[in-house]
């Protein structure tokens, strides 16, 4: 790959990431700067810079870390979350991180210790959602309660915090935190109505699901 050819793909990739940092804001996923996301370019991770409202961001601020964290790219300061998306990628084949305060899901968080399968689309993110147990933001600690959290599973809870989720893309890993918070939502829904227990789906129709789930989509 040329220089020319890996800027391309850093300045894409960076595009990419502004339009779904935006997007998390503009669908209610987060408030102020809340928040996070990331992408692989090359051997680069794109991040967004703590504490910068998105709509503010510009191709002059990209801002990028090696898997080391060590800083290689921009002057603005990453995520207070990094080793967050750091761990999803050294532990995970992910190629894109979604972190958020979503509502629904984060009071979801501080309820159960999973989430319960309320809905078929449980099995697209790879079982019950679990919660990783409550640690200080942007701690190892946190980092290693999620990723015991994530195991077999593409997105999981974090206690009294949020949502992380990851994907081969900026838009899967999108659409699973969205699925997510969709699902948080039902269930507290659900489970509000006074005298009445949720119906919820057992192992074998979740598997019954994933294996349906194969064959979603175009296959294109």
């Amino acid at each position: 790959m040329t220089d020319a050819e890996r800027q391309e793909t850093i300045d894409r990739a960076w595009r990419d990431l502004v339009a779904t940092a935006r997007r998390t804001a503009a669908e209610g996923l987060v408030v102020g700067t809340s928040g996070n996301v990331s992408v692989r370019a090359g051997d680069l991770v794109l991040v967004t810079p703590s504490g910068v409202p998105y709509d503010r961001l510009t191709s002059e601020d990209t801002v990028a870390v090696d898997l080391d964290g060590h800083q290689i790219l921009g002057d603005l300061k990453p995520t207070s979350e990094l080793p967050l998306h750091l761990e999803v990628y050294r532990g995970t084949s992910a190629r894109a991180v979604v972190h958020t305060h979503a509502v629904h899901a984060t009071a979801v968080s501080t309820l159960v210790p999973t989430l319960p399968p309320i809905h078929y689309m449980t099995a697209a993110l790879g079982g019950p959602v679990r919660v990783a147990p409550y640690a200080l933001y942007g701690s190892d600690e946190l980092a290693a309660a999620m990723r015991a959290a994530l195991e077999d599973r593409t997105a999981c809870l974090l206690q009294n915090h949020g949502t992380i989720a990851h994907g081969d893309t900026l838009d899967q890993a999108y659409d699973r935190t969205a699925q997510l918070e969709w699902m948080c939502r039902l269930w507290l829904t659900a489970s509000s109505v006074p005298g009445r227990t949720p119906t919820l789906l057992s192992g074998a129709q979740l598997a019954e699901v994933g294996e349906k789930l194969r064959g979603y989509g175009q296959g294109r």
